[in-house]
């Protein structure tokens, strides 16, 4: 018996490897001779470098860079494949959980520190970057991390614009002449999870400028910037970011990405599973495990599970999903090729319980899961 494990991670309690390395501990009491296979996975939000570090028998690199408010934070970034693999999360220099609440401004917030991990990976020799762009607290059109890289955003006396989604007003034209030549060189892959284009009713201000602090006034301006800074992308680069679908996530860092880096925008999960070469890994197998934190609606929008058991599906292999938690809008779940799903829940229990217990729990979940194929394979007459 083959039994392939890629779960993500069960945010704030266990890493994704540390999810997969425990469901195999409890198959393993069952089914002590299976073959078992560990996948840990991500889509490209919070979490993904350390689930690709782990998948990858990579490092990690910590180094200080200009946080969102404009002040030094301790950010990381991930290498693997001999140092010519890199990893970033956005989050993790231009992340909103860097912002207090009293704080979150993205008239002020600037993505400058991504730019700095991009050089960081330069420096080392990297030659592909995966970028995962969720979690931003910017709504500066990827400007900062572009004045980081060496481009000249500058106004009508020459000089660069201020940092934030506010400088952008100020813009009149862009040179690129000196940019980090090396990025040429260099592959871009960005995961990115939403459609939403740079500018209008479901750009990147009008939709995710609210929970990143803007007030009603505040994304009128942010989308009015944001439509000049567009244009004059248009007129000096000759490339139209407008309503391309992408461009408006992580407040337009992905026009910036894709105007300026020539960069492949596509779902995080694709570009992550495509790198671990999860559907080759999971041929012959006879078992598909995955899982998350919390499996709910929200995951049928390409979170792991999901991206899971549609490569399993492909070779018409089984899934099961093991979960932190159940939402309770799972009714059509096998449609989209889970065919079962526990939660590791026991009893009723209180977050700080749920957390602070999940390696025990999910360990004993596992393991009643398995007995209960033992069970089923004895009935079946099948081979255990």
């Amino acid at each position: 018996m083959k039994i392939v494990i890629a779960p993500d991670s069960f945010k704030e309690s266990l890493s994704a490897l540390q999810v997969a390395t425990i469901i195999e501990k409890g198959f393993k009491e069952v089914f002590p001779e299976a073959i078992y296979i560990k996948c840990p996975i991500a889509d490209g939000g919070e979490g993904t470098v350390v689930t690709m570090i782990e998948a990858t028998n990579g490092e990690i690199h910590h180094i200080d860079v200009i946080g969102p408010l404009g002040v030094p934070v301790k950010a990381f970034f991930g290498l693997s494949n001999n140092k010519k693999q890199g990893f970033i999360e956005m989050a993790a220099a231009s992340g909103l959980e860097l912002v207090p609440p009293a704080l979150r401004n993205p008239l002020l917030t600037t993505s400058y520190g991504t730019g700095e991990l991009i050089t960081a990976c330069l420096d080392i020799g990297v030659e592909h970057i995966i970028i995962g762009i969720g979690g931003s607290a910017t709504n500066d059109g990827g400007a900062g991390m572009l004045q980081a890289l060496g481009a000249k955003l500058l106004d009508i006396d020459g000089q660069q614009i201020k940092l934030g989604g506010s400088g952008l007003a100020d813009l009149f034209n862009i040179d690129v002449n000196e940019m980090d030549p090396r990025l040429t060189h260099c592959q871009f892959s960005i995961a990115c999870d939403v459609s939403n284009p740079l500018i209008g009713e479901n750009g990147a201000s009008v939709i995710f400028g609210p929970q990143k602090g803007a007030t009603a006034d505040h994304i009128k301006e942010l989308d009015r910037n944001l439509e000049h800074f567009a244009d004059t992308i248009k007129r000096d680069l000759g490339v139209d970011v407008h309503y391309i679908p992408g461009a408006g996530a992580a407040g337009g860092m992905g026009a910036a990405l894709l105007a300026f880096l020539k960069a492949e925008l596509r779902p995080g999960f694709d570009i992550i599973a495509n790198t671990l070469n999860l559907e080759l890994k999971m041929k012959g197998a006879d078992l598909v495990i995955t899982g998350e934190g919390r499996l709910d609606n929200q995951s049928l929008n390409g979170k792991v599970p999901i991206g899971v058991a549609q490569l399993a599906k492909k070779q018409k292999i089984p899934v099961i999903a093991i979960a932190g938690s159940l939402g309770d809008d799972l009714d059509h779940l096998q449609q989209y090729g889970i065919d079962s799903v526990f939660s590791i829940l026991h009893k009723v229990s209180s977050l700080a319980e749920a957390l602070s217990g999940a390696e025990n729990n999910l360990y004993n979940c596992s393991k009643n899961v398995a007995y209960t194929l033992k069970l089923n394979l004895f009935k079946l007459g099948g081979d255990i």
